[in-house]
């Protein structure tokens, strides 16, 4: 019985704490740095082209409803393909002055919300092979998840005064 309880010897404390250590660097190496790179590259593109501001002028009645001026709407692409891209879109976009600090607060529970809805979607409902009756659910729902939590970040910054 002493010789099966040596056998099974439970990892130490340490080895546990740096085999976290490597995993999230892993993870923020081959994830987080590439979504982020694409969040600064559409920004970057988006200006370049003018696009940027053919956005901000077509969608500012509607991204004004929370708030927010129509170029905005770049955070919310971003994050359509990765969460950390559409975050990254927001930091950007406060640098470089087109957000406030309480614009850019709002976006980012969006961005987790709906984020990545591309990979999770060909990576859960296709690959689950749900009934495609509710694809288009399973595609709204994380949409509408993203408004309501813009409103909320909305009333939640006024009531802090933060605008």
């Amino acid at each position: 019985m002493s010789e099966n309880k040596q056998l099974t010897k439970k990892p130490s404390i340490i080895s546990t704490f740096l085999g976290g250590c490597y995993r999230g660097f892993e993870v923020g190496i081959k994830n987080i740095v590439p979504a982020m790179i694409l969040g600064y590259t559409l920004v970057y593109i988006l200006q370049a082209t003018g696009v940027m501001d053919l956005l901000g002028s077509v969608l500012s009645p509607v991204m004004g409803v929370f708030g927010l001026p129509g170029e905005a709407v770049a955070v919310l692409i971003s994050a359509f393909f990765a969460k950390a891209a559409g975050c990254g879109t927001a930091a950007t976009m406060y640098a470089s002055g087109i957000l406030t600090m309480g614009q850019a607060t709002m976006l980012f529970p969006a961005c987790i919300l709906m984020g990545t809805l591309i990979g999770h979607y060909a990576r859960i409902v296709l690959v689950a092979d749900a009934d495609k009756k509710w694809h288009g659910l399973l595609l709204a729902v994380p949409l509408f998840d993203a408004v309501i939590s813009l409103f909320m970040m909305k009333i939640i910054l006024t009531f802090m005064g933060i605008e």
